[in-house]
């Protein structure tokens, strides 16, 4: 069966924007693309009257219907797939994408799944920490010269969205675990592995960032997370086991030597 890119699972998610101008631009290139759901994370100046002035009045509506959160925990917690926008390259940026491959992937993606895309405030943009939230980051390629308003990325990823979703694809995508069931497993993986030695306590984030990046690359759903919590659930059973047989000086069981 022909699948198309379904927009109304992709939310637009601007991360503490700095000017309500750009708030109102954002609304007018998506309207112009067809998407209609923006998540605006704690905004240093919401002014509606600015919004609106840059939205035009035919997007009222819309401004109305914009989500507002505190946090970008928050905001992004149900969502299947998180794409993080970013303009500086290198450190934990080192695997992006361009826009219109990122926009052909979310063709199956976004049949069962609620996608967002996150820009971050205009003067810095998002932060390592931030980006951990994320599956994959998407890099706009420019000349020398690489400032891009903020209203004109939302514009460009937006339109290569649309471009997408005018082809005809048929790939099957299931639905992927949301970023709270991911961001669980990974607090839960990252005590594990701290507490068996395998990653030093002092910069657990070096190691779980590799993590991170291999699991962004299949991305996993919620059966699969539901099986490596189920690991590491027995893991941390297994070692208060032994730690308990020591303390009483009981003698290991011989069917659970698998140091052979």
């Amino acid at each position: 069966m022909e699948q198309k890119i379904n927009l109304e699972n992709i939310h637009i998610v601007l991360n503490r924007p700095r000017f309500p101008e750009n708030i109102g631009s954002a609304v007018r290139a998506m309207r112009n693309m067809g998407l209609n759901k923006l998540i605006v994370v704690d905004p240093e100046n919401y002014d509606i009257e600015k919004i609106m002035r840059l939205a035009t009045h035919d997007s009222a509506e819309m401004v109305e219907q914009i989500k507002r959160y505190d946090n970008l925990e928050s905001a992004v917690s149900s969502m299947s797939y998180v794409v993080g926008t970013t303009a500086r390259l290198g450190g934990e940026r080192q695997s992006v994408q361009k826009p219109a491959d990122l926009a052909d992937r979310l063709v199956s993606i976004t049949a069962d799944n609620p996608v967002a895309i996150v820009f971050g405030p205009e003067d810095r943009g998002l932060t390592n920490e931030e980006i951990r939230r994320c599956h994959v980051l998407i890099n706009i390629p420019t000349a020398d010269f690489s400032s891009i308003n903020l209203a004109q990325s939302v514009m460009i990823i937006c339109y290569e969205i649309f471009q997408a979703s005018r082809k005809n694809k048929s790939p099957f995508s299931p639905r992927l675990a949301s970023r709270h069931e991911l961001d669980g497993m990974y607090d839960q993986l990252k005590d594990i592995l701290v507490r068996i030695d395998y990653i030093l306590p002092e910069n657990p984030d070096y190691w779980m960032n590799k993590l991170r990046r291999f699991f962004s690359r299949i991305p996993l759903r919620a059966r699969e997370v539901s099986i490596i919590r189920g690991i590491c659930r027995q893991v941390n059973w297994y070692g208060k086991k032994c730690y308990v047989d020591g303390k009483n000086d009981n003698s290991p069981d011989p069917a659970l030597d698998i140091s052979d």
